[in-house]
């Protein structure tokens, strides 16, 4: 039975927000109260992007630059964040997670996935085989050049 890409690509519309939503929730009670939802997205933003600038960070969260350098000074401040002039172009400032960012997403991370795992754990072996095979059949469509070119370094 072959199903038209429209069908197809309805069904992903319906369905990928209403996951994003309750990986969002579940993400959010792990993050830890003394962090914001959008100073946790721009840890799990450089996790993704290591080395990114102060400008591809402002872009991806929707702020404005002095908006954005506020928000890095304060992680900068409770070290979750690392910011140094970049060595080939030094008008460039790069941002990394340190090692308590990186500690700190990954506990959300990790806790995020045990709640989901509990919640598909409803499903049938056969169809968690299913999702898997359509995730990963996703994530190579939708992938962007520069993320592909970092998937294949690893």
């Amino acid at each position: 039975m072959s199903a038209p890409p429209s069908e197809c690509a309805g069904q992903v519309l319906e369905t990928v927000p209403v996951v994003m939503r309750a990986i969002r929730n579940e993400m959010r009670s792990h993050r830890g109260s003394d962090l914001s939802v959008p100073q946790f997205r721009v840890l799990v933003y450089l996790h993704r992007h290591e080395g990114a600038s102060l400008s591809d960070v402002a872009e991806h969260m929707g702020l404005t630059l002095p908006s954005m350098s506020k928000m890095v000074d304060g992680l900068v401040a409770r070290e979750l964040v690392s910011r140094r002039v970049d060595p080939k172009d030094r008008r460039r400032v790069v941002l990394a997670p340190t090692a308590l960012g990186r500690t700190t997403r990954q506990a959300a991370h990790k806790a995020t996935e045990s709640r989901l795992a509990e919640r598909l754990a409803v499903l049938s072996a056969p169809e968690r085989r299913n999702i898997i095979e359509a995730m990963q059949a996703l994530k190579v469509i939708f992938m962007s050049g520069r993320e592909a070119e970092t998937a294949k370094g690893k």
